[in-house]
């Protein structure tokens, strides 16, 4: 550690604990240094997510100044000093002196993506501080903060001029962001070119959904939980929503946006993941390929897709953007109804759906259980059981349960059974998913990356609906901004049986 006198603050503290890399567990005391290299370290994504994630692990003490380096790289022409102020004012620390000592690990090297000078002069900065540090092994994680249209030439940099010397113990790992790609051909296209150049367990596509604590939490309820063993299947569930909301629209981002469309940007790949996880068959363990198995399977169960069973939408104004083409078809909303044809889930429907410019902004699973058989108390009017996994904001969990009204009277009234993070976990810092996903990446834990063939089972789902959206065959129905969307994604739902409770709203608890 660098810096100080006498007494360490307690970040300082945290960062001589347990938390160390080099206390892993999984991995052997002497695990040399590590080089983390950002692409694209002067673009939005590194600024707002992937640097501040570094930070929020160093402050923690996973990774230390003693073992680690982070080097950005770009095209833009800057000074380390010029780099590190561009990140500082995204950090938040508990004191400018953690910040100001993590930002000294960063240095910045310029250079172009298709040109191997830049990365020979990267490799050659890496190599110097790997010989300063005088470690045995040296690791090399590559952060791609880049669009996937440069992938293939950057990753063929990366292998041709900065991989780990043979010379030295050690690994490379490539990080690479989605979208991969646009359709089954595109992404099939994409997946060979980082193959001949990587190993499948070199390469971690990073979905940030499936880093989300709520989200990891799923195999967990399911498999943890005898509760929950019996009730998981065709037999007591009517239907699930997978709802993904925002009440903004493209923010000036319309001419991107209108190239993906909400189903490529939020349904085939964050939503479906949840999907997986929902629907997947349990693992034989909790080793990262048997899980990724067990999601390949259902995704590979997945009926295609009845046009009759989507819905899809575009806001009012959303072609006001100069950067949008006035003849544009990209919905802005769907909902698509997806149905698994195996022995747990034949006849549920699974509804995925996603929209901007909504009336509110939240992520969530809704499991709808099947009407009470003999309701002696009349209340089937009152809704159904639901059990609710609020992904974001106001994380929690909560079973919705007819229970009897407080008074003389014997009547019904729907409330819940309530897991509110904020509540239980009070002095609890829930971790951001890149941080937790980077150092997935660090510990060599693949469990929470897309694996090539998940990859390809998600797009032979989704492909032939989004060549008829782009060949016109579908229409985006228009909807107001602020409301819940197009008319008929709700009757869709109602057709396929979910039944929406009235008069029950879900309040987040508070400590007042």
């Amino acid at each position: 550690m660098s810096g100080g006198s006498g007494g360490s603050s307690p970040s300082s503290s945290r960062r001589n604990s347990s938390n160390s890399l080099s206390r892993d567990l999984d991995v052997p005391s002497d695990q040399g240094c590590l080089s983390i290299v950002v692409l694209g370290a002067s673009g939005d994504l590194a600024k707002k997510k992937t640097f501040p994630a570094l930070y929020h692990l160093f402050d923690q003490g996973f990774i230390q100044s003693g073992e680690v380096h982070i080097f950005g790289y770009a095209r833009s022409n800057l000074s380390d000093d010029g780099l590190r102020e561009r990140i500082r004012g995204y950090l938040k620390g508990a004191s400018e002196e953690d910040v100001s000592e993590f930002l000294q690990l960063i240095k910045y090297v310029s250079g172009s993506y298709d040109n191997g000078e830049g990365f020979e002069k990267l490799n050659k900065t890496i190599s110097e501080y790997e010989a300063s540090n005088k470690s045995g092994s040296y690791r090399r994680l590559f952060y791609l903060a880049l669009p996937p249209s440069v992938y293939p030439s950057v990753c063929k940099m990366i292998r041709t001029y900065c991989m780990n010397p043979s010379s030295h113990p050690g690994w490379t790992r490539v990080i690479v962001e989605k979208p991969f790609g646009k359709d089954l051909n595109s992404a099939e296209e994409l997946s060979a070119q980082l193959g001949e150049l990587f190993e499948e367990h070199q390469l971690y596509r990073i979905d940030h959904y499936l880093g989300k604590e709520l989200v990891q939490n799923l195999l967990v309820l399911r498999f943890a939980n005898r509760l929950f063993l019996p009730l998981w299947n065709r037999d007591n569930i009517d239907n699930i929503q997978i709802v993904f909301r925002e009440d903004f629209g493209t923010e000036g981002r319309g001419g991107y946006f209108d190239q993906y469309g909400i189903i490529r940007d939020i349904i085939q790949n964050h939503l479906l993941q949840v999907f997986c996880l929902v629907a997947m068959e349990k693992p034989v363990s909790l080793k990262p390929e048997h899980i990724r198995d067990e999601k390949v399977k259902v995704l590979q169960s997945v009926n295609p897709i009845n046009p009759e069973e989507v819905v899809l939408g575009q806001y009012n104004g959303y072609k006001d953007d100069p950067t949008v083409p006035d003849d544009s078809n990209t919905p802005t909303f769907a909902s698509v109804v997806l149905r698994v044809h195996n022995e747990r889930w034949e006849g549920v429907p699974f509804i995925l759906k996603a929209g901007k410019a909504l009336s509110s902004r939240k992520a969530e699973v809704r499991v709808q259980f099947k009407d009470v058989p003999g309701d002696i108390y009349k209340c089937k009017k009152q809704g159904r059981n639901e059990f609710v996994i609020r992904l974001q904001p106001s994380e929690a969990m909560y079973m919705k349960l007819t229970v009897k009204k407080p008074g003389l009277e014997m009547a019904t009234e729907q409330s819940e059974l309530d897991l509110s993070y904020g509540m239980r976990y009070q002095n609890v810092k829930i971790p951001e998913a890149y941080e937790r996903l980077i150092l997935d990446t660090i510990r060599g834990d693949q469990q929470h990356f897309v694996r090539r063939d998940e990859l390809k089972a998600a797009w032979q789902i989704f492909t032939p609906l989004l060549h008829d959206i782009d060949d016109g065959k579908m229409k985006a129905l228009p909807y107001e901004p602020g409301s819940r969307g197009p008319k008929e994604a709700d009757e869709l739902s109602a057709r396929v049986g979910y039944v929406q409770t009235h008069g029950y709203v879900w309040i987040p608890p508070t400590l007042a």
